[in-house]
């Protein structure tokens, strides 16, 4: 099993998470916020970056993953509309920023100016790979101009 399970409780392994998410996409339907269970769940569909493509049919790998954010007081999304179900979101990078130690805010900053803050009690989170990988011949590409 090649499945990735990783958990986060600081800035550094945060950055770990953010690596493996880069250019994974869901649609807002995908989005979970538990208040009383002080957790926000996120379904993707990872792409597999650190795979290589395969040689032959040159496709790359995407993966059905959950990232669970836990001990999250509150959350507020910009410029995504939550009636909007299948809207697609492309996942950029998750970062935090620190308040009152170790409380702070994990965002989460997707293409198109879209972003979900998170408060939270501290970092805790944790990225795990639901399900068997399938092939796309697509490779994420970023317009940097």
């Amino acid at each position: 099993m090649d499945q990735l399970k990783l958990a986060a409780l600081d800035q550094e392994d945060l950055q770990v998470l953010s690596t493996h998410l880069q250019d994974a996409v869901m649609t807002v339907a995908d989005i979970r916020f538990l208040p009383k269970e002080k957790k926000a769940v996120f379904i993707v569909n990872r792409f597999v970056w650190d795979k290589e493509a395969d040689k032959r049919t040159r496709e790359h790998e995407r993966r059905r993953s959950a990232l669970a954010v836990g001990q999250v007081t509150g959350m507020k999304v910009q410029n995504i509309r939550q009636e909007a179900k299948g809207v697609v979101l492309e996942l950029l990078a998750v970062t935090f920023e620190a308040a009152d130690e170790p409380s702070g805010k994990i965002q989460l900053a997707f293409a198109g100016g879209a972003s979900i803050a998170l408060d939270v009690e501290c970092i805790e989170a944790q990225l795990s790979d639901l399900g068997a990988a399938w092939s796309t011949p697509n490779l994420p590409q970023h317009d940097l101009s």
